[in-house]
Parts: C-alpha cells; sequence; structure tokens
C-alpha cells in the first residue's frame, strides 16, 4: 500500500535536487557549452549531493521479438528512476520533448527532465515529462 504514492515523492524529491544543480550549474559555467561538459559537470554535482547517477545508460528496444541492446542511451539516470536528457540548444523543439517521453516508455519509468543548457536562463530550459501521469 502506498507503494506508487512514495516512488512519485520520492522522483518529485529526486527531480526538485536535479533541478537545483541545474540552476547552480548554468548560474556559474553559463550558456553555450557542449552538452557532454554539462553531462558531465551535472553527473559531479548530484553524486556531490548523494545520488546515484550513470551517465550513457543504455536501454534495448524491443520490436516483436528482436532486442536492439543499444536502443538508445539516456545522458543521466538518477537514482534509476528519473531519466535526464540535457540539450544545449538555443530553443527546445517538440521533438526533443517527444524524445524524453519515448525513452520514459521504453524504460518504464515515469519521470524525465529535459534540460536545456543553451537557454539565456535556466528557468526556461527545464522541462518536466511524465509517462502515464498527468502533469
Amino acid at each position: 500500500m502506498g507503494g506508487e504514492k512514495e516512488s512519485s515523492m520520492r522522483e518529485n524529491d529526486f527531480t526538485g535536487l536535479i533541478v537545483d544543480a541545474a540552476f547552480k550549474i548554468h548560474t556559474t559555467l553559463g550558456p553555450g557549452l557542449l552538452e557532454s561538459v554539462y553531462e558531465r559537470v551535472l553527473e559531479h554535482e548530484l553524486k556531490r549531493r548523494g545520488l546515484r547517477v550513470k551517465r550513457q545508460v543504455t536501454i534495448p528496444v524491443i520490436y516483436e521479438g528482436l532486442t536492439l541492446d543499444d536502443g538508445f542511451r539516456a545522458d543521466l539516470n538518477v537514482e534509476g528512476l528519473v531519466i535526464i536528457e540535457l540539450k544545449s540548444v538555443e530553443a527546445v523543439a517538440p521533438v526533443h520533448k517527444k524524445q524524453v517521453l519515448t525513452y520514459l516508455r521504453l524504460s518504464g519509468l515515469r519521470v524525465g527532465l529535459l534540460l536545456n543548457f543553451g537557454a539565456p536562463l535556466m528557468k526556461d530550459g527545464i522541462f518536466r515529462i511524465a509517462n502515464g501521469m498527468t502533469d
């Protein structure tokens, strides 16, 4: 009882910590660096805060009995619950949000963050994507 609610609360706690770390990094480094730089720095910052983080996590794609072991790679996976997709672009396109939603569906996870470090203000570059929940 309460398992899904408990999981949702944990996801929300983690997304709050991730967003806080993203603000700190964006304020310190500014926009416009390569995505790979933000990925490494965000991994470092989240681990420093005590979170379990994996970079470039391979998620298989299964289609009609065919398994593609390297179907896609999530930029970051936090605590096995939240997928983070990083961008460093002038503007996020609708396809970027759809990409995160597809990653969530394929991985079976419920919450993802699309973080665009290319935005002039970080608050304009944060998008929470939910799979199977209204948000």
